[in-house]
């Protein structure tokens, strides 16, 4: 490797390509020209005196020395993005947080503090976006997001690609319709029969909830039937008290309040909130405390169920 110093926009024209796949959308991601991106590249290659890339058909990839340095180069631009919110970190927050989530987060967790967080910290401010798991993740990856509320299942268990905290816990109840004979509470694979010949209604943009239902299921020795689809819970309610399906619901969801749900004892069902920031802004002060009241909210929600149920038996 020479002296030159690697220039920051060429290491995260690499990180990118390495990311992206195409020098076309390394442009889009970046807002560099296409020729510009080249450039850049072929200068990085200059500076460190290696083979980064190789031609493959009509595009480049990566060879097995780019590969190392964008990994490095993930690192490093993740620590100066740390560094530079370190200094910033003793104002307090302040700026614009894009928030993405689930509308559960959204509408349960996030809109109750606004209130809240604005006589905290008046000086920032929130733009939501409502979005599944899957879109959060891409949104991150383009920087159009500073933070992402995404679920998963335990027995559906995600790998994230950017850095996860959990925030909370609902366990999963049965929404059944009215009527049907099953038992109070799911003990057994024998109390899931009555379910084995009835439809099930699933998320329309999210497979979830399908691979939830079926390794539920499979512990009966069964698949169930996936019939409806539907990304509104109080269309998916609808359904079930009209006597078209089951499906699985998160205790911190209103509709639940207008169906008959029935509890998992068969195995541990949860429904797990974390929040998703990109490498090396973990510490900026503005997500830091939507993320703190957040997680206050839903926890303090947590015990007002926990109660209301310990009242209830």
């Amino acid at each position: 490797m020479n002296n030159g110093r690697m220039d920051l926009d060429k290491l995260r024209a690499l990180v990118e390509l390495s990311r992206l796949g195409t020098m076309t959308e390394v442009a889009q991601a970046t807002g560099f020209g296409t020729s510009a991106v080249s450039q850049q590249l072929a200068a990085l290659e200059r500076q460190v005196g290696v083979t980064l890339l190789e031609a493959a058909g009509r595009r480049v990839r990566l060879t097995p020395a780019g590969r190392r340095l964008a990994a490095h180069g993930r690192d490093i631009l993740a620590a100066v993005t740390a560094a530079e919110l370190d200094l910033a970190a003793r104002d307090e927050p302040h700026g614009l947080v894009r928030v993405a989530g689930y509308t559960t987060a959204l509408r349960r967790h996030l809109l109750p503090t606004l209130d809240g967080l604005a006589r905290l910290y008046p000086r920032v401010r929130l733009e939501l976006h409502e979005s599944e798991p899957d879109e959060v993740d891409a949104l991150l990856d383009a920087d159009l997001i500073d933070l992402g509320l995404v679920y998963d299942y335990t027995l559906v268990p995600r790998q994230w690609r950017h850095s996860p905290t959990l925030l909370s816990t609902r366990p999963m109840v049965l929404a059944v319709p009215p009527g049907l004979v099953v038992a109070d509470r799911i003990r057994t694979p024998d109390d899931l029969d009555p379910l084995r010949d009835l439809d099930w209604i699933g998320n329309s943009r999210d497979t979830g909830d399908d691979e939830l239902a079926e390794r539920l299921c499979a512990l009966a020795g069964w698949t169930p039937r996936l019939r409806h689809r539907a990304d509104s819970l109080e269309l998916v309610v609808d359904l079930v008290l009209a006597g078209q399906g089951v499906c699985v619901l998160a205790t911190d969801a209103p509709e639940t309040q207008r169906v008959r749900t029935v509890p998992f004892d068969l195995a541990r069902t949860e429904r797990r909130m974390w929040s998703l920031v990109r490498a090396g802004t973990q510490a900026w002060p503005a997500t830091v405390a939507v993320i703190d009241r957040v997680r206050a909210h839903a926890n303090n929600e947590v015990r007002a169920i926990e109660e209301r149920d310990r009242e209830d038996r």
